[in-house]
């Protein structure tokens, strides 16, 4: 009797082990529906944890496109850029302890008729899950979470550095020009190294007219600037610029050192020049707000945004 009681006891245990792994397998598959595929779907915070999600819309939403774009680990997560949809198979659940599961997932390409892509292989990945008051959540794929979080970083650092750049731009070198109603920058960057960074700036002053930023006033400003950092503060403290007219070549050679050439490149292209300031124009618009579509310098017909 004492042996047939512990082998119902380790028949109940396992049916119910089958049971909690066939559950985990079903959630993990719900979850597939929310892996990020070029884009981060509003209803995908329903089914992460919520610092998973806010990493992602960090990334997705809230940094310039190009930023995701440049990491297609991120912006295509798992089908890449070729026009298929990742087909999802669960093949397995690890639960790891009472709120934390690993499921493994086979991933194949298939075109949008429902054939799969021969010349694609078969993918394994990680989708880890969390519990989280009761209900299992998304909470990394692939561990791309602290990918996430360590670009997030090292953007917020960039965005301090070229917001300092900016501020210096426009209190100290835009109040030499005809003022308009903003001051947008270019800011092109060759070299960068502990507290010195160079590159090939643009000051420009815009008056807002209906949907144009139309350019009325600006000028180059290549050079070195030096700058302090207070906790998460940069400050320029000085500012070595290229010297007009003859000896402009020379004190650029100077400034720029190794790193000259690069800077030529740069300043000697306008397609680089209108690329950078398109862009960085996109986002100055995007980020305040504004209801803009164009720019337009004096003589020259509007550029779309």
């Amino acid at each position: 009797m004492k042996r047939l009681t512990t082998i119902l006891l380790a028949a109940l245990l396992l049916g119910a082990c089958a049971s909690s792994e066939g559950k985990l397998k079903q959630r993990a598959e719900e979850l597939c529906q929310y892996i990020p595929d070029h884009e981060l779907l509003e209803r995908s915070r329903d089914y992460m944890t919520p610092d998973f999600y806010a990493a992602l819309d960090t990334m997705f939403n809230h940094l310039p496109e190009f930023e995701a774009m440049d990491h297609e680990w991120l912006y295509y997560f798992v089908t890449g850029n070729g026009g298929t949809i990742a087909d999802y198979t669960v093949t397995g659940v690890e639960q790891t302890d009472d709120n934390h599961a690993v499921a493994t997932l086979s991933v194949r390409q298939r075109w949008e008729d429902g054939s799969f892509d021969s010349t694609s292989d078969i993918e394994e990945h990680r989708l880890y899950m969390e519990r989280v008051d009761g209900k299992w959540l998304m909470s990394d794929f692939d561990e791309h979470k602290a990918d996430c979080l360590r670009h997030i970083a090292i953007n917020r650092e960039e965005q301090a550095v070229r917001q300092a750049i900016t501020d210096y731009l426009v209190g100290e070198i835009g109040e030499q020009y005809q003022k308009g109603e903003v001051c947008i920058p270019v800011l092109m960057m060759v070299h960068e190294e502990e507290e010195l960074f160079m590159g090939d700036f643009w000051v420009l002053w815009y008056n807002l007219s209906g949907d144009t930023l139309k350019c009325v006033s600006g000028g180059n400003h290549a050079g070195c600037m030096t700058m302090s950092k207070a906790d998460v503060k940069y400050t320029v403290t000085s500012f070595e610029q290229t010297v007009d007219g003859a000896g402009n070549v020379a004190s650029a050679k100077r400034i720029f050192g190794t790193y000259y050439d690069i800077y030529e490149n740069i300043h000697s292209s306008d397609n680089v020049r209108k690329a950078v300031r398109k862009m960085q124009l996109q986002e100055y618009v995007r980020r305040h707000q504004m209801d803009v579509h164009y720019y337009q310098d004096y003589g020259w017909p509007a550029e779309e945004l």
